[in-house]
This record gives C-alpha cells, structure tokens and sequence, in this order.
C-alpha cells in the first residue's frame, strides 16, 4: 500500500454535552442526524448554535453524537472574527482554552473553556497504521499534491479500532492547499 490518505476539510463545528443540548434546544431534545460523516457513529446534525465571541458570531453546525465536554472547533481566522482565543490543540484538549457564548433556540450557555483549532491529525485504524508504518501519536508530515502543492508538519497520527482512514485540516488549511473535491496525501516520516 502507497503511503496515500484520503485527506478531509472539517470545518467549524461545535460537540455539545447532554446537559447544554438540554439548555440550548430544550429539555428531553434529541439531536437530529442530518448526515453520517465518514468517522463511525458520527454525524452533522440539523442543529445549529450561534457562536458568540467578543468581536463577533457565527452560525455552526452541530455534531453528534453528545460529548462530555463541550467544545468549539474553529479556524483560526474563525477565532478572529469571533474575537475569541483557540488554541491549537488536539481535539478534546480544551483545559485553559478559549470561551465564548453559545446561543440555542432555547436558552444560551457561557462556556469558561472549550474553544480550540483542532490540530491537524489522521484517523487510522490499528491495521492501516501498521500498513503505513506508523503509530499512534506519531507526528508526520503530509504533502498534498494539489493545484497549489502543499505539506503539512506536525501533523498528529491517531490510532483507534473506532476510525475510518482519514486526514482532517480545517478550512484555512484546505484554502492554502486548493484541497477541494476528493483529495489525498502523502504520508512522508
């Protein structure tokens, strides 16, 4: 097997915990599934919350299932429009991480933390990893060859029975890159 990964543009999102879908869309509501993605078990939602920052907000998609935290993933010009502090972290990483507003068709929620720019990272499951050569938490490179070829450092490899192979940047990152439609990296160690 080639050293190929299919790569994904994940943009702006928000995981809500049961408690804040409660407050935010009412008490006993159930997220509606609006489409699967291509991780198991996960969905976009029909729902969606207003992200209020300092300077700014924005309308984001919600993603399900519930979490037990809540965290706001953005780009980092997302994070300047809402005037809002994001971190580039791992996803699930929010201690000391940015706060904002989140605005529901039922209450609203302050949240102290939970504000982040997901660290660009790639999903495998453990017999892809060991076909590729590489491990969990392994820190790789991926050069895209696009329109405008690109290669991403520090990317994080992620190893879990529960994924399906991808790479995840956000939408900054894929502007760079002219990565649109379907697209594949290359890992280089």
């Amino acid at each position: 097997m080639e050293n190929k990964i299919l790569v994904e543009t994940s943009a702006r999102h928000i995981h809500l915990t049961p408690e804040h879908v409660a407050i935010l869309f009412g008490e006993g509501h159930k997220l509606t599934v609006k489409k699967m993605l291509s991780q198991p078990g996960q969905f976009a939602c029909e729902e969606k919350v207003t992200v209020k920052g300092e300077r700014g907000e924005l309308k984001m998609s919600v993603l399900g299932p519930e979490r037990k935290a809540t965290q706001v993933e953005v780009s980092l010009t997302d994070a300047r429009t809402l005037g809002v502090t994001a971190p580039v972290r791992e996803s699930g990483d929010i201690a000391g991480s940015g706060a904002c507003t989140l605005i529901g068709p039922c209450g609203t929620v302050e949240i102290k933390e939970g504000v982040i720019a997901a660290k660009r990272h790639i999903h495998l499951t453990p017999e892809t990893a060991a076909e590729l050569g590489v491990v969990d938490k392994q820190i790789v490179s991926v050069k895209l060859d696009t329109e405008r070829s690109l290669v991403f450092g520090d990317v994080v490899v992620r190893v879990s029975e529960n994924f399906a192979p991808a790479m995840h940047i956000d939408t900054d990152e894929s502007n760079a890159a002219c990565a649109f439609g379907t697209v594949y990296g290359e890992i280089i160690k």
